[in-house]
This record gives structure tokens, sequence and C-alpha cells, in this order.
């Protein structure tokens, strides 16, 4: 096989994410260096009141749900407060869409 062509199936091909800009909405876990509930004023801020009421506080982090194309934007957000981002874990799909 020439190693300049690569077999992908179509399936393959639509699995990742970074082209999701549907509305479809995902469980995101933020692991994140707290400090006087910076990170959580920010991520709330992002959300709204509304969807903050489902933001899960975590021991090292914050969980909620939104649509993946809000991810870089909260990372950005966070980053600009001088917030420590270790890790961004996306969890399943959820049933919900972002309106």
């Amino acid at each position: 096989m020439n190693s300049s062509k690569q077999n992908h199936s179509s399936d393959t091909v639509a699995q990742g994410t970074p082209l999701d800009y549907s509305s479809a909405m995902y469980r995101v876990y933020f692991e994140v260096g707290e400090h006087q509930g910076m990170a959580k004023q920010a991520i709330e801020a992002y959300l709204g009141p509304e969807r903050s009421k489902n933001l899960v506080v975590l021991p090292y982090g914050y969980e909620c749900e939104l649509a993946i194309q809000c991810v870089p934007d909260i990372v950005r957000e966070l980053a600009q407060q001088n917030i420590a981002v270790y890790q961004v874990v996306r969890y399943a799909k959820t049933i919900n869409v972002w309106k």
C-alpha cells in the first residue's frame, strides 16, 4: 500500500468533533486549578443562569452539558483569567440541543 494514500471509512471521518457545529450537546468535564471560585464563575457566566443550574461541582473541576463548539470558548475564557486548565474530557452526546 502506498503510504501517501490512507483508507478511511466515512464513519471514521465523520466521528471527529472539531467540525461539529451542530446544536448537539455533550457532557464535558473541565479539570481546573480553582481559586476562590473563579473558574466556576467563568463557566457559569458562559453557560448563563438557566444552564448553570446543571453545573456539577467535582473535587477538581466541573462537569456541564454544552455544544462541542463551546469548549474552546470556555478554555479561552479560563486562560484569559489565568486559570489553569489541566484537562477537558468530552463524554457522551446527550439528547438535548443547544438553543
